[in-house]
């Protein structure tokens, strides 16, 4: 940009500033103002034509009036003229004023817009800049409207400057936030993302911001920039800091486009070609390794670069979700950081470890800093870090360390900071459920809690606690107990009185033959607190009174005394009033039988989600971990009391529910997503599981809202299953089962009158990951269930496959869920054996099904034109490449049908290859861990007679003829 001369300085301009700040009072300085508005209207409306000095000094005297906060209604239009000068200052000065006093609905837009063109068109690059700046400061519609067309061009012309360049990119991004719909790129697309290749370090940085914004609302017509962002980061991550000398900021090679890089990744998947994922995770591991070496300066500014640049590519490594050995290395370097000294540095390795603890991968390299996290929480000043140590203690909790978790939450509750309690409560409640094996320890921690933090336990955790523990009868004596003897303390909460009025009133017979809890007892201890409470609380303590009249005869003229007096019968209160009315008129005129059929115990409660847990959704704040991502991204399977747990609140109720049918729904798999079972993380490699519905009616569902009809009895004699401790042969249609999921991943694997399993699976590269159902659909428990995957012979060679525990007890009507991960070897053509067992009524069920995993799961689709594709079908032309079949359609044939099993077999859909418009041609790549298999199909349909014709080219011969045995059995 052009130095300002010393003739350009602007003395009145200068004398006009110092006369305002040397004013002694705001009158004074108004009234130096309206002199110098008045001196500048003047001037303007002269009959001497101003020259360009004059006209730029005056322009910016109002400028500098209007950011003092006064109004300015003249002088745009001398502002406009100066836009057609060809001095840079004065250009300059009137590009200013525009950008700032000009709005957009203004009559001289015309008049600016027409300068700008001009401008833009002139070829000089500081004129050309001036212009796109003032672009993109007004950002208009309209200037959208007037130059959307013209900027990419600049942007991408061969002769434009890189000052221009980085100009064009920046106003284009602009421009885009504010009418994405105006600024098309089209032709332009393929070059804006070459710019990522460009020399210019800084064309590099403007453009990558366009990039990233446009790749986030249409991420597949930028698809292409992923290996060009890729190269142009293994280049910055592997240079030293002189190779980059003008963008190295304190020995850190341009850390702000490396960020801008690796944000950039963040909104694609990781990349589908090898050599490309592989350069990407050198590059991580590299900056992971940066992050382990010794500082190359003590200025804080080299850290803060550093540190951005990992915090950015660990968000890409939990993001992909898809390398263990990279997530737990990012877990033990942000593990480091939580005893860092730097504060900001803490906050963000918390934050960051939250998102962590969802992966699967990196799940139990979370919970090793587990005592860092709790001293955190004991110790940090800054309540923000406290917070978030609390979000990942909620994270990385799971079974094997729910109590601990737990109890550390409850100890720091006691002096937490008043604006977090209400979130650790509901945390602490919700933890304490899920992972409740033994209910009497739930009840003495919700109880417990109530003691604590009483005023910050909202009604949905004492409603929930009630929920339980009517629904649990297991339970409901110990929770009588306990809240008997929290009663006895001096202060109560109010809470705790709600909840002992409940309890009692429903299940203090099972307290009441002990001398120390008689009837009598009961009552006095919970009338001793009635008139502490509020009108609420007093009405509840009502109604247990008179549930104690029906459990209780003894102390029906005790309570009908309490119910008669003044304090009752007149109360203030309407509501009080007619409850001790009415409670005391029907413990007087109706009989014993009518009494208990009035006020017979509780029925348990519908099973629903937990509004505690609804509650910490609404309650969480825009910056914090959200819980529904942390609620998702728990680890499946064994690891939870998810499915058919008794920790799972889904399951409270399942024991009281009708039983289905054997032809019901248990599962979910035909309608909704499953009940009660964790979804997998969002971020991980097999995204979106759960998106597709399986073709069969959901269940009926009877006016309780359970699954109807009846399950059959539990068997007298031995079942049809095979009653052996060895794993039984694989069923008879184990063969027939297994081809129904050769194109497709979701279904009903497995069906009869006492078991469900419905299965959930995808597939990318080599790797594929299955989730299985397993749905009890009687109302009797299976015990010692549990399940094998084994492969035969030389399966074991070719297929790796590794399986979490399943839990070994299924509650009636409930289910559980384990996770299957499959990495394919090598080619194969067998199947892996699955082995379920487990004990219904005392008989051994012992049953063996083939896996539906067959080759053509670990498909990567090629595209490919017609001249590509016969090229490559003449080059696999050897005998043993092809394989070939003949064979009578066994189904209607349906084009619409044909192409959708063809595309189920995850192969490319290819049209208009085939000279003959009724055949079928796919192309593939099967990916094994050993190598790459191409793979060629042509399906020839003849309608008439009602056969087709299958022919497969493939790089392998053996991967040829399963492909073709699997497709045959589709038609």
């Amino acid at each position: 940009m052009p130095a300002v001369s010393k003739g350009d300085g602007m003395r009145g301009l200068a004398v006009f500033i110092s006369d305002i700040r040397n004013c002694k009072s705001k009158e004074a300085e108004i009234k130096r103002i309206n002199k110098e508005l008045a001196n500048i209207r003047s001037k303007f409306k002269g009959d001497k034509a101003l020259d360009g000095y004059s006209k730029k000094k005056y322009v910016c005297k109002l400028l500098f009036i209007f950011l003092l906060g006064h109004d300015i209604d003249f002088g745009h239009m001398e502002a406009v003229n100066l836009l057609s000068s060809n001095k840079y200052t004065e250009k300059q000065i009137g590009y200013l004023f525009i950008s700032v006093l000009v709005n957009s609905n203004s009559e001289l837009i015309r008049l600016i817009n027409n300068a700008i063109k001009n401008d833009l068109s002139s070829r000089n690059p500081t004129f050309m800049c001036l212009a796109l700046h003032c672009i993109a400061n007004v950002g208009s519609r309209e200037m959208a409207e007037a130059f959307a067309g013209e900027i990419p061009r600049i942007l991408v012309a061969g002769d434009t400057m890189d000052s221009v360049k980085q100009s064009a990119a920046l106003c284009l991004l602009r421009l885009y936030k504010t009418s994405p719909d105006l600024v098309l790129m089209g032709e332009w697309t393929s070059r804006v993302v070459h710019l990522l290749n460009d020399q210019h370090m800084g064309v590099v940085t403007a453009a990558i911001s366009l990039i990233t914004c446009l790749s986030q609302k249409n991420p597949d017509e930028f698809k292409t920039c992923v290996s060009l962002a890729v190269s142009r980061l293994s280049r910055i991550v592997s240079s030293a800091s002189t190779d980059l000398q003008d963008y190295t900021y304190y020995f850190v090679p341009a850390p702000w486009l490396s960020c801008k890089l690796l944000r950039l990744l963040q909104c694609y998947p990781p990349p589908e070609d090898g050599a490309v994922k592989g350069r990407l995770v050198e590059c991580l591991e590299t900056i992971l390794n940066k992050a382990q070496e010794p500082p190359k300066s003590k200025k804080v500014q080299h850290s803060n670069a550093k540190n951005a640049i990992l915090f950015e590519a660990i968000a890409l490594i939990i993001h992909y979700d898809s390398e263990p050995n990279l997530l737990v290395r990012a877990c033990n370097q942000l593990g480091q950081f939580l005893q860092h000294r730097e504060t900001n540095l803490r906050y963000l390795a918390l934050e960051s470890m939250c998102t962590l603890a969802s992966s699967e991968f990196s799940h139990e390299a979370v919970k090793t800093h587990i005592e860092t996290v709790i001293n955190a929480l004991k110790t940090e000043r800054d309540v923000s870090v406290r917070q978030r140590a609390a979000d990942l203690l909620y994270a990385m909790c799971d079974r094997s360390n729910a109590k601990q978790i737990v109890a550390e939450m409850l100890s720091y509750l006691e002096t937490a900071d008043y604006s977090i309690r209400e979130e650790m409560v509901l945390k602490v409640a919700i933890l304490a459920e899920k992972y409740a094996v033994d209910y009497s320890w739930y009840v003495d921690t919700i109880l417990n809690l109530i003691r604590i933090a009483g005023d910050y336990v909202s009604e949905e955790v004492w409603y929930r606690v009630i929920q339980i523990v009517i629904n649990r009868d297991d339970v409901q004596g110990y929770a009588a107990k306990t809240v008997f003897e929290a009663l006895q303390a001096p202060a109560c909460h109010e809470n705790m009185v709600k909840v002992g009025g409940y309890i009692l009133g429903e299940f203090g017979n099972l307290i009441a033959g002990d001398p120390r809890s008689s009837p009598l007892v009961q009552f006095n201890l919970l009338h001793s607190k009635f008139h502490l409470c509020s009108v609420p609380t007093r009405a509840l303590l009502l109604s247990a009174y008179i549930k104690f009249i029906n459990l209780f005869p003894e102390t029906k003229s005790t309570i009908q005394e309490v119910l008669r007096s003044d304090s009752q019968i007149r109360n203030s209160d309407v509501e009080l009033q007619q409850r001790a009315v009415e409670y005391l008129k029907l413990s007087s005129i109706a009989s014993t039988d009518v009494l208990a059929t009035v006020l017979e115990e509780m029925p348990p409660f519908p099973e629903r989600e937990s509004s505690i847990l609804a509650k910490l959704k609404k309650k969480k704040g825009p910056g914090a971990v959200s819980v529904s991502e942390l609620e998702e991204g728990k680890r499946e399977g064994g690891e939870l009391n998810g499915g058919g747990d008794r920790g799972d609140s889904s399951a409270i109720a399942a024991s009281n529910a009708s039983t289905p049918s054997p032809s019901a729904d248990l599962l979910g798999l035909r309608s909704a997503a499953p009940v009660g079972s964790a979804a997998p993380s969002a971020g991980s490699l097999l995204v979106d599981v759960f998106s597709e519905s399986g073709p069969a009616a959901p269940a009926a569902v009877n006016d309780d809202g359970f699954l109807s009809s009846a399950a059959p009895p539990p068997p007298a004699a031995a079942p049809a299953a095979v009653v052996s401790e060895d794993p039984a042969p694989p069923l008879p249609e184990s063969d027939e089962l297994l081809n129904k999921f050769v194109c497709k991943n979701n279904g009903v694997l497995f069906e009869n009158q006492l078991l469900q399993i419905g299965i959930k699976s995808e597939y990318r590269q080599n790797l594929g990951r299955m989730y299985l159902f397993y749905g009890n659909k009687t109302s009797v428990q299976f015990v010692s269930f549990s399940t094998t995957v084994t492969c035969p012979g030389e399966l074991q060679s070719q297929l790796n496959v590794q399986t979490k525990p399943v839990e070994p007890l299924v509650e009636g009507g409930a289910q559980v869920q384990q996770v299957i991960n499959i990495e394919c070897l090598s080619d194969f053509s067998d199947a892996p054996l699955l082995n379920i067992k487990f004990r219904y009524g005392g008989a051994l069920q012992n049953l063996t099904l083939k896996l539906p995993v067959t080759i053509n799961k670990f498909f990567q689709p090629t595209e490919m034109a017609s001249h590509d594709f016969f090229q490559r079908w003449k080059q696999l032309s050897q005998p043993q490449q092809e394989s070939q079949k003949i064979f009578k359609a066994s189904h209607a044939m349906d084009t619409e049908v044909i192409k959708a099993k063809l595309l189920g077999l995850g192969t490319a859909l290819l049209e208009k290859v085939d000279p003959n418009p009724e055949n079928y041609v796919c192309a593939g790549v099967i990916q094994t861990k050993a190598q790459q298999v191409g793979c060629l199909l042509r399906l020839e349909p003849n309608a008439q007679a009602q056969m087709y014709r299958l022919t497969l080219r493939c790089s392998k011969d053996t991967v040829s003829k399963r492909l073709c045995d699997l497709l045959a059995e589709q038609f």
